[in-house]
């Protein structure tokens, strides 16, 4: 681990008075959410990747869940109350949230999008997201980090 120059979303953390860890790696967008947790010495359930999609009605909503995880997309559409939810493509997510893939963070976004993490989130101390770059993650106490992107948990992923 790298000593790490601080990210937008560190900054903003620092001023909500959020505790956090950052952790810096080789910023490799190849690698896999589970090489990343590996990268950590975390479970996977533990280190949580962010997802943008789109409802039916053009509203956006981020999702985030455990790196080894998939997101179920009916159960998505169900929470958000949207008919229907897809991905974001890829070529979209960085104009509208400010994030490169590989980098996307809950914290920070250009906008507020209706935020969820996936509920096993909470059953930990402190869980890992993106610090808003490609090779680095922050660690912090998920019920604070849900809080100040104001999340609701659900069940989101495929089971």
């Amino acid at each position: 681990m790298k000593k790490e120059e601080k990210t937008n979303v560190m900054r903003l953390l620092d001023s909500s008075k959020i505790e956090y860890l950052s952790h810096s790696y080789d910023a490799d967008p190849s690698l896999s959410g589970e090489e990343i947790a590996g990268i950590l010495g975390e479970e996977c359930d533990k280190v949580f990747k962010t997802l943008v999609t789109v409802g039916k009605t053009g509203t956006h909503y981020v999702f985030v869940i455990p790196v080894n995880a998939e997101l179920d997309l009916k159960k998505v559409a169900k929470v958000s109350g949207e008919k229907s939810i897809e991905m974001i493509k890829q070529k979209e997510l960085l104009p509208l949230t400010g994030y490169v893939h590989g980098g996307c963070s809950p914290v920070g976004m250009k906008k507020h999008f209706a935020t969820f993490f996936h509920e096993t989130a909470i059953l930990y101390d402190r869980i890992y997201v993106s610090a808003g770059k490609v090779g680095c993650q922050v660690e912090l106490n998920p019920e604070e980090l849900i809080k100040i992107v104001n999340a609701k948990t659900a069940d989101l992923v495929k089971s």
